[in-house]
């Protein structure tokens, strides 16, 4: 008998109707794809992947890069709030921003796109 793999907290970055993030969930719930979706972060209030995920009780953030000068900056932020559900793995589920090398340096060898 082998023991189950545990699941890897994850926090998933989008910008729209979240059908990459959808399909990661779907996985997990079928024990498929061993992880938690801790927080679900957009750079869009709009997007229609928050509100999919606020109605399965997953933390949601929206951090909208108007608010900061430049990427980097917007990629501290950002990473911030990543960094506040701790999760083992970063996944990039069409998120449509170009991430700062700071943000990208960060969270190296545990993130996936």
């Amino acid at each position: 008998m082998t023991a189950a793999t545990p699941a890897l907290r994850i926090v998933v970055l989008v910008s729209g109707r979240g059908s990459n993030l959808k399909a990661i969930a779907a996985r997990a719930d079928a024990g498929e794809l061993p992880v938690r979706i801790e927080a679900v972060v957009s750079d869009r209030a709009d997007a229609g992947a928050l509100e999919w995920a606020r109605g399965r009780g997953i933390a949601t953030s929206v951090l909208s890069p108007r608010d900061f000068p430049d990427r980097e900056s917007y990629g501290r932020a950002l990473g911030d709030i990543v960094v506040s559900h701790a999760p083992q793995l970063v996944v990039l589920a069409g998120f449509m921003r170009i991430l700062s090398d700071e943000f990208v340096l960060r969270f190296s060898g545990r993130m996936l796109n």
